[in-house]
């Protein structure tokens, strides 16, 4: 286990299109948060002692947090992070120049912003709490303050004037922009309106943040992800490329090598269940399914997917069925092909590639 991620579920405010887990503080919760987060990561730590190569500080607004609280997360995980890629979450109004020096002597080097838009009437819509100026301040504070800096980017909403932001970003001098379209999921309070999302402007959103992130030496590294050369999260393409992680705190979830299965995935409870000990939902991982995942998670990058590393990770030939797949999808114009490694042409049409290969893979599985 090279990776943690570590779930901090506070926020000042709860935005409106939000579906994660997250809470608002009350009482002592926080003291008791981090009490149990303590002992979660002591017995993790006591199986996969590390040391890691990235560390994510997700939510909730990790940032929300008070300095004494700060310092008594870090206290909590025991790992060794030198070398480490350290990424904490954080959102504009938590921000300032005393709060950055803070995070650099606990060992943060990389910020996640999430900063959605630089439009004063988009951010109102969204629900944030921050406004344009606030954005920007927390942006510059960041760079000033030597981190590694990501930005949140909403794209393709109503009335929002995508290549403002785009540009605004790019005129920042940030290494790395998340952009994402608005996902309207069940039990939001934007489910309950009439809001819903617009696939012509999204794709067209898309369009223009390839050219104007990548006029601007930002390359599309991955479906949402644009970053400057060597600047790319490394904790997310751990994700992409499918490898074991290890998740604390109530809601996270992690994927570790199985004992009678390949892998097994687990996600623990909400807080309240979570503080009382209750332990994870366990989902086994065969390894038919992680050789699925792979490819479909692989192919998300513009690098693509490497065959030959997934067959000697899961020490199968896979390259026998899924070839001819592969070729017909290649003289379609659908896949690039060199060697082993495949990569979809155009991002945006991975669901038809990803079906194609995975029914190569079933028919071989149940046919032998």
């Amino acid at each position: 286990m090279k990776h943690l991620y570590v779930h901090v579920p506070f926020c000042p405010t709860i935005c409106p299109y939000c579906d994660f887990h997250v809470v608002r503080r009350h009482g002592g919760v926080v003291e008791v948060y981090l009490e149990r987060l303590a002992q979660e990561a002591q017995v993790l730590f006591e199986q996969y002692p590390g040391p890691l190569e990235t560390l994510y500080l997700g939510g909730g607004t990790p940032s929300f947090l008070r300095d004494h609280e700060l310092e008594a997360l870090f206290r909590a995980l025991p790992w060794g992070l030198e070398g480490a890629e350290v990424t904490l979450e954080a959102n504009p109004g938590t921000l300032n120049a005393e709060r950055l020096r803070l995070l650099r002597d606990l060992g943060v080097n990389r910020i996640s912003l999430g900063v959605q838009s630089f439009q004063d009437t988009v951010l109102k819509a969204l629900g944030r709490a921050h406004g344009r100026k606030g954005a920007l301040r927390a942006v510059e504070l960041c760079l000033e303050a030597g981190f590694r800096t990501s930005l949140d980017l909403i794209l393709g909403l109503p009335e929002q004037n995508v290549e403002a932001d785009l540009t605004q970003a790019v005129a920042l001098g940030v290494e790395h922009i998340s952009a994402y379209t608005l996902q309207i999921e069940p039990g939001t309070p934007f489910s309950l309106t009439d809001l819903a999302p617009d696939p012509d402007a999204e794709a067209q959103a898309f369009a223009l943040a390839q050219t104007v992130l990548g006029q601007a030496g930002l390359v599309r590294y991955e479906v949402s992800n644009f970053a400057r050369p060597g600047q790319e999260s490394r904790h997310n393409l751990a994700y992409w490329r499918n490898t074991f992680w290890g998740g604390v705190g109530p809601g996270a979830t992690g994927q570790l090598a199985g004992r009678d299965t390949y892998a097994f995935r687990y996600t623990n409870p909400p807080l309240p269940r979570w503080l009382q000990g209750e332990g994870p939902l366990i989902e086994q991982v065969s390894k038919l399914e992680h050789i699925k995942e792979s490819i479909m998670l692989g192919l998300r990058l513009a690098q693509g997917v490497d065959i030959g590393q997934i067959e000697q990770r899961c020490e199968m030939n896979l390259w026998h069925a899924l070839e001819p797949a592969v070729q017909a999808l290649y003289r379609n114009g659908l896949l690039e092909v060199q060697q082993k490694r495949i990569r979809a042409t155009d991002l945006s049409t991975l669901h038809p590639i990803i079906l194609r290969l995975w029914d190569a893979l079933e028919a071989k599985a149940l046919h032998g």
